[in-house]
């Protein structure tokens, strides 16, 4: 900033020298003439250099902002609630987060080279006219309040337009970025035309909201145009009839014009400078009205690390809600540590649920969860999760190799430690079969692996984190009949120990868990072995006869899983 004052000041004051070389040449003194003139190009290199300068340091100003600007962002983003990601686009966060940094990024230009460069040439300018002419500096002044003024009352809308914009651009890109991710989908039902059809009409919307902006742009310069031409006009016939009248010299009428004429480009613009600022602030204020709403799960104050000794867990008295729907209601469990536990029930019953409320990915009502004793909400997250292992029904990949996705479980692991829970999980096989083995990358969410493929390096990843706690959700639905024998026996070894809790639609899967909780509308309608529940004539049972290839048939007059 204060290169680009000093850099300003001289730029706008080197008009000064065309005063001295005017009176020098009418008073007939050529050496002081030439003295001023090569003094000229000297003042043009020296601001040249001081220009140059600023650009330099504006510029690690600039980049250093934009990287604290995205840590910042994607840290904090990071922080919100499963439920925060489950109900927004990807692509729109992304375009959030981009959009504030790259808001931040744009403004500081604008207020080293714009606001700051505007406000020193002003300045210079009226001191020098102020020297010349009082009258003509009043009207100077003049001409800067009402542009003040003119622009502030035309940037709300400008700001608001933006705004507008913005958001219309952040919903493009994220229906761009979801169709693509779902292009399988898109061919097989042949809804290509649909989509783009969808996509020209949020384009439509875009261009209706640039054009929209873009015209309160000219229109905030055609109004600056008219008031600098009205007061450039007065400020010139007063001066012209200073110096017919012989008031001022001709150095000086030349001064001023130089000064006018240097310093009318910057004010003309000052109007594009406003419209890009709330333009700006528009884009900067969409991204973080959906970026800083308020954290849904926190750690309370002082939160505990959790220490896992055995993996006993308690539910006590949870009443959970969610939306208008109550899935919980007063309800108890415990799993002892090491029992290896099945839910089981229709969809809706509340087997996700009371995954995701382990995961503390949502908060209780009321009630609490403990593991060995210490509630879950009163230890940090992170420690709550590191603790426990899960295998998702629909894995998780990075676009990263296979090798950096099974390390994801254990991120110091060896090669001998990947490959050993390759083995466990049989995707070994198949990935010394790829063309670049461990290193081949997968694709986005793992594209390029089938579905069984993309679970066996799940189970792979969460073998490797070796935690005392399992989560098994569907771990093996998308196994053949074959490769789940082998999954089996592998994940009996993994679960030698650990306390486990899995979901199941094909009850075959569960027939050597300790344990069965059957699960009716959030309540335990039976508990217990496989054999036990098999022949007691209750839900299980009727679950259990009516298998069909393996798999639970789902009753559709049930609620959608929670």
């Amino acid at each position: 900033m204060l290169v680009v004052i000093v850099a300003a000041t001289l730029e706008q004051s080197v008009s000064y020298l065309f005063k001295l070389i005017i009176d020098a040449v009418e008073a007939g003194d050529t050496s002081r003439a030439m003295l001023w003139g090569l003094l000229f190009p000297v003042s043009m290199l020296i601001i040249g250099l001081s220009f140059r300068l600023s650009g330099l340091t504006g510029m690690q100003w600039a980049n250093r902002t934009r990287k604290e600007g995205y840590d910042y962002l994607f840290q904090h983003t990071l922080k919100h609630s499963h439920n925060y990601f489950s109900n927004r686009f990807a692509g729109s966060i992304h375009s959030k987060i981009r959009n504030i940094v790259e808001g931040v990024d744009d403004l500081i230009p604008e207020i080293l080279w714009t606001y700051i460069n505007s406000l020193v040439s002003f300045l210079v300018t009226l001191v020098f006219i102020i020297m010349v002419d009082v009258l003509s500096a009043v009207i100077f002044v003049a001409l800067a309040v009402c542009l003040i003024i003119a622009n502030k009352k035309l940037a709300p809308k400008k700001q608001k337009l933006s705004y507008l914009q913005a958001e219309a651009g952040s919903k493009l890109h994220a229906s761009m970025i979801d169709i693509i991710s779902n292009i399988s989908a898109t061919r097989q039902y042949s809804r290509t035309p649909d989509e783009q059809k969808h996509i020209a009409e949020l384009t439509m919307n875009l261009r209706s909201a640039g054009v929209s902006s873009w015209r309160r742009t000219e229109f905030m310069l055609f109004v600056n145009g008219v008031i600098i031409f009205l007061f450039s006009f007065a400020m010139f016939y007063v001066l012209v009839g200073r110096w017919s009248a012989a008031e001022i010299t001709t150095g000086e009428f030349v001064l001023v014009a130089a000064l006018i004429s240097q310093i009318s480009g910057t004010l003309i613009f000052i109007g594009r400078a406003f419209n890009s600022t709330a333009r700006t602030f528009g884009e900067i204020k969409e991204g973080f009205a959906e970026l800083l709403l308020p954290f849904e799960i926190v750690d309370i104050e002082n939160a505990k690390t959790l220490s896992v000794t055995e993996g006993t867990i308690v539910w006590n008295n949870v009443t959970f809600k969610f939306q208008e729907n109550t899935v919980f209601r007063d309800f108890d469990l415990t799993i002892k540590a090491g029992q290896r536990v099945g839910l089981v029930g229709p969809s809706g019953a509340g087997k996700t649920t009371f995954v995701s409320l382990l995961l503390r990915q949502f908060d209780l009502n009321s009630g609490n969860i403990s593991i060995d004793g210490q509630a879950i909400h009163e230890v940090t997250q992170d420690s709550l999760r590191s603790n426990i292992s899960v295998v998702p029904q629909e894995p998780s990949l990075f676009h990263r190799t296979i090798r950096e996705n099974i390390a994801y479980g254990k991120l110091d692991a060896t090669d001998e430690e990947i490959i050993e829970v390759a083995k466990k999980a049989q995707a070994h096989d198949f990935i010394s079969q790829l063309p670049e083995g461990y290193n081949t990358l997968v694709g986005e969410r793992g594209i390029k692996l089938s579905g069984g493929q993309k679970q066996r390096v799940a189970i792979a990843r969460a073998m490797l984190k070796d935690t005392p706690i399992l989560l098994l959700d569907e771990a093996t639905s998308a196994l053949d009949s074959e490769s789940e024998v082998e999954i089996q026996k592998a994940l009996h070894v993994l679960m030698t120990g650990k306390t486990v809790v899995a979901i199941a639609h094909r009850l075959s899967t569960l027939r050597e868990m300790d344990r069965i909780i059957v699960f009716e509308n959030g309540k335990i309608v039976e508990d217990g072995t496989h054999e036990t529940l098999s022949h007691f004539g209750g839900v299980y049972q009727r679950l259990w006869d009516h298998q069909a290839g393996g798999f639970l048939l789902e009753n559709n007059s049930t609620p959608n899983n929670q």
